[in-house]
């Protein structure tokens, strides 16, 4: 039901007709407006925007024909019900109240009880058709939403394949929505460059799309190696891999378990590279190193990626290089090994004091032989 008396609006040139009409809405709980003229009918009907009028048809200047026809031109009128109350009772009348689109003929002299009923029914009508207007506006609403949700909502989980998680509770922190340039924060943690070797000859054997093959099952099984240990992949360089560990007071143990993995999960891939064309088997170079980076959002207003910035990032990737040289798998700094305890017994020797390229201060570089699980209270092994 509505929640307001309707409000009806009276037509008519003849003031004790309207009277009449307002004496009789009103006993039943009805509002009432008036107008004697079509053009004062137009202008009230603007003003009040009602819910039923009655429309005398005789009147000067404009006749009932003419003001339905303007009514049914405002978009904010057109759907108003019309009911004809006119002394006029030939089928032409009837005929052209129809086509103006009029809801109802009533002919003078009318019997009240027939009038009341008509409005009433004409009025439950418009109700229960705006009432399932407005439950279909709710449920294209509703599904527009869902659409839109289930598509955000894909997208969100297609992001994650190219963003990780901890990036995004980085840079958005509030929803994808809110991801934005220089969303960032600054942190300790644990940097892993990993590299294959002799990449270039490799592919100098095999078709891209062999190559292509190969890669994409390396990288899924050296993921699984780093997601095992707290990590995740910041990007892929080509043939190398740029990894970070922020997992708090645990990142450089993470990462050298991560490290220990990818070798293992290594050779078992190069137990099945025959299916890859690969007549030699893979070899990699890890470099490890802990400090302090800025994980953010990084770019331009038009193109933004998220990264690490800082020197634990240039100095994890000169430890890798340095596995060449060194001819070793694992090479980690000092700051990584300062931060393993007696908890994990890792194998770890001395390689040498050295200034990695384009750096200025020197520092002792150790090689990650492997993990034993350690005699009673044996502390961290250094050889």
């Amino acid at each position: 039901m509505l929640n307001h008396p309707p409000t009806i609006l009276l037509v008519d040139d003849e003031p004790v007709n309207i009277t009449l009409l307002e004496s009789l809405l009103a006993a039943e709980g009805y509002d009432t407006v008036s107008a004697t003229s079509g053009m004062a009918a137009l202008s009230m009907a603007k003003t009040s925007i009602p819910d039923l009028i009655v429309l005398d048809i005789m009147m000067p200047e404009m006749n009932g024909f003419e003001v339905c026809q303007k009514l049914r031109e405002d978009p904010n009128l057109q759907t108003v019900p019309i009911i004809f109350l006119t002394a006029l009772d030939d089928d032409h009348s009837k005929l052209r109240s129809l086509e103006v689109m009029g809801d109802d003929f009533v002919t003078k002299p009318f019997k009240s009880s027939l009038l009341l009923r008509k409005i009433a029914n004409i009025l439950r009508l418009q109700e229960m058709r705006s009432q399932q207007a407005q439950q279909e506006i709710k449920e294209k609403t509703k599904r527009q939403f869902s659409a839109a949700w289930n598509i955000n909502l894909a997208l969100s989980e297609k992001l994650r394949l190219f963003v990780p998680d901890q990036f995004l509770r980085r840079i958005a922190p509030t929803g994808v929505e809110s991801i934005q340039l220089g969303n960032a924060q600054e942190e300790e943690i644990t940097v892993l460059f990993c590299d294959i070797r002799k990449f270039t000859t490799i592919c100098e054997s095999q078709s891209p799309s062999e190559t292509f093959q190969w890669l994409n099952v390396f990288f899924t099984q050296m993921n699984d190696c780093i997601t095992a240990n707290y990590g995740f992949i910041d990007k892929y360089l080509g043939d190398a891999l740029m990894v970070v560990f922020d997992r708090k007071e645990t990142h450089a143990q993470d990462a050298v378990n991560g490290a220990l993995m990818m070798q293992r999960k290594i050779v078992e891939f190069n137990s099945d590279r025959t299916k890859y064309n690969l007549e030699q088997p893979i070899n990699i170079g890890i470099g490890i190193h802990t400090g302090k980076g800025i994980i953010g959002a990084l770019g331009a207003d038009s193109r933004i990626d998220s990264t690490v910035i800082g020197d634990v990032v240039n100095t994890a990737a000169r430890l890798q290089e340095l596995t060449k040289h060194y001819e070793c798998g694992i090479i980690a700094s000092d700051s990584v090994i300062s931060l393993l305890t007696e908890s994990q017994y890792f194998e770890v020797r001395w390689i040498d004091k050295v200034v990695p390229r384009g750096k200025q201060k020197a520092q002792d570089i150790y090689e990650i032989c492997g993990k034993s699980t350690p005699p009673t209270n044996t502390p961290l092994m250094l050889t």
